[in-house]
């Protein structure tokens, strides 16, 4: 029986990997576009780097394992923790505003489902040094024309906004409890994958007291901002000052200003479920909601100071390879493979195989991509069904009659036509049409 792959890896064929690159290509443009730089870090970090700002428990999610020297070491489930930590190393010697991207592979050990795999790759893109909800905007809008420039519109996915900070300040107005802050976010993170009966019989064990149980089911009601403005003004004599809510109304009038606000949307139940998100926090989601989330973000502005850096504020979100590689299938957005080489020499005589070997070689130093069969004497029938399975855009016929000519017949093999060109013109012939 052959030998199966780890659960929750891929195997990348070379089809699978002209998808990938298909995808990645796009990332880079898109990020590159909005002005982002590339970084990069290791595949493997100290386990409490993660531990640190999650605590113990989040080593159930991971690959660790004690390495040679004895240290502990956890395969890199984010890469949000290693770029606040390696923007701590800098200090202060880090120009800010800091605006990179990477695209990286990752792993998580966890249960399996859906558009969630134990090996994925994601693109990640942060600003740090900015306070202001700008960068919020900027990466949001960021990640819609991410989206868009695969072909996708507002009939295909929106984004989805909240912010913890106006959580919090609604959670502890309707009375609870600073200690039940946690478990609530973690709850309502899963809100949307639970029943109603399940939900409240899990919201009953962290919450006792029915009022306080009464008031957060009418804030989970509120369907836009206008409402949570309504809903606070019934928790006291005077309505509450709200800061969070100021924010969400300037982020929403520069997503207008970026041309966007057809995708954005108000939703309370968005809250991510890692705990070092300060403030506001998104999530692009399919609009037909068969998979989970295409990508999603927020505001960490503790991170980098928890790893001993400078206070510094920040933002940033990550799209995922696997979900986001679904629905461009579901949608037929993605390209068929390119052509494996642009050019497949094609021997009509026996024994020409130096004249194949003189010309692929002048066609490469060209910067002409090329091949051809390896096969001693194969006929040209066979070198044409090659030359098909290669996706080549023309074929290159050497030897016969014109080559006596000091003349080479190429074929266009996508519209059929065929011309004579010279020996001495084949560079700038090719070029030409490449």
């Amino acid at each position: 029986m052959p030998i199966q792959g780890p659960k929750g890896t891929r195997d990348f064929y070379p089809e699978d990997m002209a998808f990938q690159q298909f995808m990645f290509d796009s990332w880079h443009k898109s990020c590159r576009l909005y002005g982002f730089e590339q970084y990069e870090g290791p595949m493997f970090e100290h386990l409490d780097l993660y531990t640190q700002k999650s605590g113990d428990e989040i080593e159930k999610q991971l690959y660790s394992f004690e390495d040679k020297g004895g240290r502990t070491i956890a395969l890199r489930p984010e890469l949000t923790p290693t770029l606040a930590r390696m923007a701590a190393a800098k200090g202060t010697n880090l120009k800010r505003p800091v605006r990179w991207y990477s695209i990286c592979r990752l792993f998580r050990y966890e249960r399996m489902q859906k558009g969630r795999l134990r090996e994925f790759i994601q693109l990640n893109m942060d600003i740090l040094g900015i306070e202001d909800v700008s960068a919020d905007a900027e990466l949001i809008a960021a990640a819609v024309d991410m989206m868009r420039a695969f072909g996708f519109d507002d009939t295909d996915f929106k984004a989805r906004v909240s912010s913890r900070t106006m959580l919090e300040e609604l959670f502890l107005l309707c009375g609870v409890e600073r200690d039940q802050l946690k478990p609530l976010y973690a709850l309502l993170d899963k809100k949307g994958k639970m029943s109603g009966d399940d939900f409240s019989r899990e919201l009953e064990g962290i919450v006792n007291k029915e009022d306080i149980r009464g008031k957060i089911n009418d804030m989970f009601n509120c369907g836009c901002i206008d409402d949570i403005e309504r809903f606070a003004g019934t928790l006291g004599s005077s309505p509450p000052q709200i800061a969070s809510l100021d924010q969400l109304k300037k982020l929403f009038a520069l997503i207008d200003s970026y041309g966007l606000s057809d995708y954005l949307v108000f939703d309370i139940g968005i809250v991510r479920g890692l705990a070092y998100y300060t403030g506001i926090v998104f999530e692009l989601f399919d609009v037909r909601g068969n998979l989970r989330a295409i990508a999603g973000g927020g505001r960490y502005d503790n991170l980098v100071g928890l790893y001993g850096g400078p206070p510094t504020p920040a933002a940033g979100f990550a799209a995922g390879d696997v979900v986001l590689g679904e629905l461009l299938k579901s949608k037929s957005l993605a390209p068929p493979p390119p052509p494996r080489s642009d050019v497949f020499l094609i021997s009509i005589d026996s024994g020409a195989s130096a004249a194949i070997i003189n010309t692929a070689q002048q066609l490469r130093a060209a910067g002409i991509s090329c091949e051809f069969s390896l096969k001693d004497n194969q006929n040209v029938g066979k070198q044409l069904k090659s030359a098909d399975s290669a996706r080549s855009r023309c074929a290159l016929f050497i030897g016969g009659d014109e080559a006596k000519n000091g003349q080479f017949r190429l074929k266009n093999l996508i519209t059929g036509k065929e011309e004579l060109i010279n020996i001495s013109e084949i560079d700038r012939v090719l070029r030409g049409m490449f």
